[in-house]
């Protein structure tokens, strides 16, 4: 592939989030960015079950670090402790704000967040190999740790997860 041939693809994908959205993934067409975060770890648990049933272990447990941080950007924002507008880029910090406003004890953010500096950077750069039953475990930590907050919220109705 000629570097002016990457280039055009290049264009390509930057134009496509230029334009006006033309397809929107159904369940997801929603204005309200705590829906939109909750809605996108149900479609994150979802994937990476699929992916698991599939053989594709390191995208399973990379799937179910996001949902877990996606969940916790839901319940930031469904109790007001994080604007809409607001990024936390760091996994470390959205962690710790989980626990600020009681999602956790306190050890459990920084449990967590070692797990994810020990382990997901592991497999997701191949330091070490994932498997099936890393896999199973991260995604059952991600599914039960996306029931939690969602059952105490007022909007359970709204997650889409078929569980």
């Amino acid at each position: 592939m000629e570097n002016e041939d990457v280039r055009e693809v290049l264009r390509e994908a930057e134009h496509s989030f230029e334009r006006m959205p033309e397809t929107i993934e159904e369940g997801l067409d929603v204005d309200d960015a705590e829906l939109v975060q909750l809605r996108r770890a149900c479609r994150l648990l979802a994937a990476g079950s699929l992916l698991l049933d599939r053989g594709y272990y390191t995208v399973g447990i990379e799937s179910a670090f996001v949902a877990i941080e996606r969940t916790i950007q839901f319940r930031l924002l469904h109790d007001g402790a994080m604007g809409p507008s607001e990024v936390i880029s760091s996994h470390r910090v959205l962690y710790q704000r989980g626990a600020e406003v009681g999602l956790d004890d306190g050890t459990f953010g920084d449990e967590l967040a070692e797990l994810w500096t020990q382990n997901r950077t592991k497999t997701y750069y191949r330091l070490g190999i994932a498997t099936k039953g890393q896999a199973e475990a991260m995604l059952e930590l991600a599914t039960v740790l996306h029931q939690h907050p969602v059952d105490g919220s007022r909007v359970s109705y709204e997650c889409l997860c078929e569980v």
